[in-house]
């Protein structure tokens, strides 16, 4: 369990940590403005992804 939950919260910050680097370098290069936002709001859902993850494993990890 241990693995997994790790394995997960792993893939979760990764996820974020890309798209938000993929934003950055975007506005960085006076790319489209568009991408930019949407990377960004994919970032912000996927953020929220990674909490409600680690919250799910933190309950069940306590008990």
């Amino acid at each position: 369990m241990e693995f997994l939950s790790k394995g997960l919260i792993g893939v979760a910050l990764a996820a974020v940590a890309i798209v938000l680097l993929l934003g950055l370098i975007n506005m960085m290069r006076g790319g489209d403005s568009n991408l930019s936002q949407k990377l960004m709001r994919w970032r912000v859902i996927l953020q929220f992804v990674a909490v409600v993850v680690m919250m799910t494993l933190l309950y069940f990890t306590s008990r």
